[in-house]
């Protein structure tokens, strides 16, 4: 059976493990494995603007032996003329796999549905699960075991980085705690998958609105922009109602003394987080964002395999 990467949990504890695993091993040994030798080709399709995800998928794919075709938007007939359906059974005739940064996650589930050839989720408005395999391997090279470790997010609690930290760190047998405003809530239905999976690893999963609770001995403080794309209209508003969960250097101190900090980029200084702390010795953002490359090389090596 083919296999897709469209939110965190579509990988067990055991697999994360093996992903994560696999993507430090890639980090020393970048040209390694060539499972796209070929070249074989992976569609990286592009409804959302991006730096990061468009560049490390690109480079990624070469790494791995393949031929990255990059499709932006208003290129292809996908979601328009064409439906979802029949653009995936297009593609699984002439690629190895499709890598796709949209909107709705229903496309994403569409996809998957219609096609034998891995259907990998880049980012939507419910998940980020690319982005959170890089930050467990930059949790794990930092920290060691993932398992036990406590990860503070502030902020919009109801993002697609928020679900993703519910259920990639629940999985990773972490104990995750988001804060923010209680109108902005993480969807009762991820947070009750997360303390499922929580059950079975030993790790926990919870929402509160109290941002020093949160912090308390964490080990991991996480904050992500609280304006989004598509949001800009929305920007004074969503700057005054996240306000006090700013990331700053009174918020750390409530952290373990060791503890890092991640953002997942772009960042806006004196928004989410001041400058001292994302240009603070406890940042780790920039292995963070190189971390993507590895991981989403992992991932798709393992994908292939399957």
């Amino acid at each position: 059976m083919t296999r897709h990467f469209l939110r965190d949990d579509d990988l067990s504890p055991d697999e994360q493990r093996q992903v994560i695993d696999r993507a430090i091993a890639m980090k020393g040994d970048r040209f390694a494995e060539r499972p796209l030798e070929g070249p074989q080709t992976v569609a990286v399709i592009f409804d959302k603007t991006s730096t990061r995800t468009r560049v490390s998928f690109a480079a990624g794919i070469s790494d791995l032996g393949g031929s990255p075709l990059i499709i932006n938007p208003g290129e292809s007939q996908l979601g328009g003329k064409e439906s979802v359906a029949d653009t995936a059974r297009v593609f699984e005739r002439m690629l190895a796999a499709v890598v796709w940064r949209t909107f709705a996650q229903s496309g994403l589930d569409e996809m998957a549905a219609g096609t034998t050839i891995p259907v990998v989720n880049a980012l939507s408005d419910d998940f980020h699960p690319c982005q959170l395999l890089a930050d467990l391997v930059t949790v794990k090279e930092h920290r060691g075991e993932l398992a036990g470790q406590k990860l503070a997010f502030f902020g919009d609690t109801a993002s697609n980085m928020a679900h993703s930290y519910l259920l990639a760190c629940a999985t990773a047998g972490m104990h995750v705690v988001l804060s923010g405003p209680v109108d902005e809530a993480p969807r009762g239905d991820i947070l009750s998958d997360a303390q499922r999976i929580a059950a079975d690893t030993g790790g926990s999963a919870g929402f509160t609105v109290d941002a020093r609770e949160a912090a308390a001995d964490a080990d991991v403080i996480v904050t992500d922009t609280w304006v989004s794309m598509g949001q800009e209209s929305e920007k004074d508003a969503r700057l005054r109602r996240f306000e006090t969960y700013r990331v700053d250097a009174e918020l750390m101190q409530q952290a373990a003394q060791d503890a890092i900090f991640l953002h997942c980029l772009p960042a806006y200084r004196g928004f989410e987080v001041t400058a001292d702390v994302i240009d603070g010795p406890q940042s780790v953002i920039w292995d963070e964002a190189e971390n993507r490359l590895h991981a989403q090389k992992a991932l798709l090596a393992w994908l292939l395999e399957q």
